[in-house]
């Protein structure tokens, strides 16, 4: 089974967009908790993308090459 890789750049901008749609307060009570809880998603998985990224800089700061990364770790 193959697993979509996600990208933080377009994790960011989905996030990005959220944002804008409820600054221009257009949304209903309902849009609004949907758009909040869509972005607290984004939000995790964005720090979940860059916690994972620090890890292998401080691998590849460690060492010259890279070595077998786990992120589950």
């Amino acid at each position: 089974m193959t697993e979509k890789k996600i990208h933080i750049e377009s994790l960011l901008e989905e996030l990005e967009s959220i944002i804008e749609k409820m600054e221009d307060d257009n949304l209903n009570i309902e849009q609004s908790l949907t758009s909040y809880e869509r972005g607290i998603s984004l939000v995790k998985q964005a720090q979940a993308k860059l916690n994972e990224i620090e890890k292998k800089v401080q691998i590849l700061s460690k060492s010259d090459h890279l070595e077998n990364f786990d992120p589950d770790d």
